[in-house]
């Protein structure tokens, strides 16, 4: 064991009907070279069998705690995980990510490396699919006083990413649930770390130590929802620091030019309609230079389903690894 491993580390596991992916989370945490963990999965009403899995979990490794709320939404269920154990240093992970064994460890070193001004460490991450498989790499480098460059692109990019310390993560408030009660879930996350980008240091971990799904049922698939949730975060910043202005609008346009593409890929026409128009109304010259790709996306979008599907497993199979492939290599 390392000389880090006496310092215990909170792990929250917000949880919703995740009862196809919450055992291969779990087991990544559980795996993790710093053993000293207080594992705490909230199941924010599940109504699958999410529950008695972590539950049987529990049994064969006791550093499980499961608690179970109402369904009061992903915010909610951090902040009350967070409540539910004295850790000085939290960590985040969504019920269908993944880690590698050396996650915490590295993050845990650059955080005490960095001092109190170091609130927040992140690292590199591969976006993978239903079965595990990767297919992009994200390799942000932000370090230091990042907060300008947080007001221009969300890097950090997942809530798994993050390791804080205790003390940051109050003095920013915890996480919003307000965004839920305006239906605007989505952006948690990133206003999480702009607010501790506002008063801390950020470290980055330069390996792709989580794997960060995306399927079409998460969070993150609710092309409305997340844009909702952008304009009303970016909006806040906006008022606060006039002076970050053009970053800030900046992002907007890149965000609402990828929903709209994700949108089209999900075969969601009229959502996808309704943020081309409004990239359009935002900046026209972005929107018109942009089209041809928006068009190239509607016209493979209109392949049958059952097509790329296949085309797709064929693509799996040859060519993208499993995220555990990766990791296991280190």
């Amino acid at each position: 064991m390392s000389q880090h491993n006496a310092t215990v580390i909170g792990v929250v596991v917000p949880m919703f009907n995740a009862e196809r992916t919450i055992l291969p989370t779990l087991t990544s945490i559980c795996q993790q070279s710093h053993q000293a963990l207080d594992i705490v999965v909230v199941d924010d009403g599940s109504t699958d069998r999410s529950a008695s899995i972590v539950a049987a979990y529990a049994e064969q490794d006791r550093r499980i705690r499961l608690f179970r709320q109402p369904n009061a939404g992903v915010a909610h269920a951090r902040n009350s995980g967070a409540a539910a154990t004295d850790a000085e240093f939290l960590a985040f992970v969504d019920a269908d990510d993944l880690w590698a064994p050396s996650k915490i460890a590295l993050q845990l070193r650059v955080l005490q490396e960095g001092g109190s001004s170091a609130g927040l460490a992140y690292c590199w991450f591969a976006e993978i699919d239903e079965d595990d498989r990767i297919f992009s790499f994200k390799q942000p480098d932000a370090e230091g006083r990042v907060l300008q460059r947080m007001c221009r692109n969300n890097f950090v990019g997942n809530g798994s990413s993050m390791l804080v310390r205790r003390s940051a993560f109050e003095r920013a408030g915890q996480f919003d649930p307000s965004l839920r009660a305006r239906n605007a879930q989505g952006c948690e996350d990133f206003l999480m770390c702009l607010k501790i980008a506002e008063n801390y240091e950020f470290r980055v971990v330069p390996q792709h130590l989580v794997g960060y799904r995306r399927t079409i049922g998460n969070m993150s698939s609710d092309v409305m929802q997340m844009f909702r949730s952008y304009e009303i975060v970016l909006a806040e910043f906006r008022e606060k620091y006039p002076q970050f202005g053009s970053d800030l609008n900046a992002h907007l346009l890149d965000t609402v030019n990828a929903l709209a593409v994700r949108a089209l890929i999900q075969g969601r026409p009229s959502a996808a309609w309704y943020l081309s128009k409004k990239l359009f109304v935002l900046e026209p010259r972005t929107a018109i230079s942009r089209l041809p790709h928006t068009v190239d996306v509607y016209c493979r979008g209109l392949v049958p389903r059952w097509i790329k599907v296949r085309v797709n497993r064929m693509r799996n199979a040859e060519s993208r690894p499993l995220y555990e492939e990766i990791y296991l290599e280190r």
